[in-house]
């Protein structure tokens, strides 16, 4: 006799917060509003195409010129096969060392990656996985993303559904926290900082980018 297991995967809806004014990162036109680490011109690899900005070479990665600790960031992104890439964001100093938490863009297929991985795409990279039925595009095809962080709490969104969330302090965040190479960095993803676009290897398009602060 064979017996079958059901997953059920349940999504959480959330109210609507209460923001200030949506505000437009990128304009489609260039590259204005963006820098490299140290705050200067972005990496050449770094392209404007079709309203898309895009990592076409080897670039280093690509900041916001502003700092943000509440927010609500919407985004769209595709990449080719095998690329790793994603958005990090409160990108600050973090004892010495330039850092902040990753929502993971990723191809999942050819990385050999479950769906909840900790590395996998919509990921709390290194800390918390994705939900195991998140709906994810096929390589080639936009994904439309947001990252919500307002105080200790944190979500990531993929397609419309939320699929991670955490508490910064919470028993599961030390658990995620206290496994990974962030792990002697207490106030690791608590500071205001920048929003970052990863250089991992790999051509990706991100466009639509759009914040609102809580």
């Amino acid at each position: 006799m064979r017996i079958f297991t059901l997953t059920l995967c349940l999504f959480s809806i959330t109210t609507p917060l209460i923001a200030g004014e949506v505000i437009s990162l990128f304009g489609g036109k260039t590259l204005k509003g963006w820098t490299n680490k140290e705050g200067n011109a972005p990496g050449a690899g770094w392209k404007v195409e079709d309203n898309c900005i895009v990592r076409s070479d080897k670039a280093g990665d690509l900041y916001t010129q502003q700092s943000f600790k509440d927010f609500e960031f919407s985004f769209e992104w595709k990449i080719v096969a095998g690329c790793n890439s994603g958005v990090k964001y409160r990108v600050a100093d973090y004892s010495g060392a330039l850092l902040g938490p990753e929502y993971q863009v990723l191809d999942d297929a050819k990385w050999k990656y479950e769906p909840d991985h900790k590395g996998a795409t919509a990921s709390l990279y290194a800390i918390k996985g994705a939900s195991k039925c998140k709906t994810l595009k096929p390589v080639g095809e936009f994904n439309t993303s947001k990252i919500v962080a307002k105080g200790n709490h944190l979500e990531h969104w993929l397609n419309g559904e939320k699929v991670m969330e955490m508490d910064i302090g919470s028993a599961d965040w030390n658990k995620g926290h206290s496994a990974s190479k962030f792990k002697k960095r207490p106030d690791f993803g608590t500071k205001k900082g920048r929003i970052m676009l990863q250089d991992h290897g790999g051509k990706v398009w991100y466009k639509n980018l759009k914040i609102r602060e809580l």
